[in-house]
């Protein structure tokens, strides 16, 4: 292993691509090396931005003994073959959502992780940022306190207006390569910030996808979810709202948590009325906990098992809508 770790981008189809290639270029414990794409333009555009070289030839990048790592954000499509042909050459992952499009998927890429590098393991990471924002680090010990009584609802809302506003790229309707619209990218955010809340176990998932400016994906989605001990979940996600929206509400027997409703600030409603929660810092970008699993030889396991959760909500989801 190099110091600092060397990195390589796969991919510039996603829009992330770029802000992981800034993130290892600003990490003081990595360096951006190169960047490929299947695309030969568009990975040459990513790699000039960052001054590295461009490359087409997947397997002699990842052939490459001075290639530590690298972030995947291509096509979710690809992310299979993609994300394990750099699990096979003993290359650590970070990887947009979702980890695969399927739970086999999911399970083969875990396991190939385990198993690279000689039996040694490699570090397998997926981008799941809003659980280290400190607003789910409160929400969170909150649940663990109980201090709603038992849960009843929640409901999880993340919009923009990428399709309205025509700033999202052409491919991310493709349903082809980005398998899906809305809610397999943006909505992957509400999804897991609702099996934080909620669980991962559901008894029904029921899915409302619109089409509202006809590109022949959904740019609006809402799904219920319910839970076995009767708890309602809404998780929506949104391409066509006029300004960036982010909301969150908890809602048990003793007590409600909002966030986000008319200022980003968690509040707090009891018997005794509402207050504000004091939210503890950040903790470190998905990125950063990555590079540190990798410098300190430990694994990622409930980011794991949280990106294995997500990816069998979406295919619940896109099943119900079916």
């Amino acid at each position: 292993m190099t110091s600092p770790l060397r990195l390589a981008v796969l991919g510039a189809w996603h829009v992330h691509a770029k802000d992981y290639a800034r993130a290892a270029d600003e990490h003081p414990g990595t360096a951006l090396i190169a960047g490929w794409d299947d695309d030969g333009a568009r990975g040459a555009d990513l790699a000039a931005a960052h001054g590295v070289e461009a490359t087409t030839d997947l397997d002699a990048l990842l052939s490459r003994p001075d290639l530590d790592a690298v972030t995947v954000t291509t096509a979710t499509r690809d992310h299979d073959a993609v994300i394990g042909a750099a699990l096979a050459a003993g290359k650590h992952v970070f990887t947009e959502k979702l980890l695969s499009p399927t739970l086999a998927g999911c399970d083969a890429l875990i396991r190939a992780a385990e198993e690279a590098a000689d039996g040694s393991g490699v570090v397998l990471t997926v981008s799941l940022p809003r659980l280290a924002h400190g607003y789910a680090r409160a929400v969170r010990e909150l649940l663990d306190q109980q201090a709603l009584g038992r849960l009843t609802y929640s409901r999880v809302r993340l919009s923009h207006n990428g399709a309205i506003g025509d700033w999202l790229p052409a491919r991310f309707y493709d349903a082809e390569e980005a398998l899906g619209g809305v809610f397999i990218d943006l909505g992957a955010h509400p999804m897991y910030l609702t099996q934080l809340i909620l669980g991962t176990e559901f008894t029904s998932v029921t899915s409302t996808f619109t089409d509202v400016t006809g590109r022949g994906v959904e740019d609006g989605a809402s799904v219920a979810v319910t839970t076995e001990d009767g708890a309602i979940g809404v998780i929506e996600a949104s391409f066509v709202t006029g300004r960036s929206h982010f909301t969150l509400e908890i809602h048990g027997t003793e007590g409600s948590l909002l966030y986000g409703v008319g200022a980003p600030r968690l509040q707090r409603g009891t018997a005794d009325g509402w207050r504000d929660v004091h939210l503890p810092p950040n903790d470190p970008h998905p990125f950063a906990q990555w590079i540190e699993a990798i410098r300190g030889g430990t694994r990622t396991p409930e980011n794991l098992e949280r990106a294995r959760a997500l990816t069998r909500l979406a295919t619940a989801a896109y099943a119900s809508e079916r």
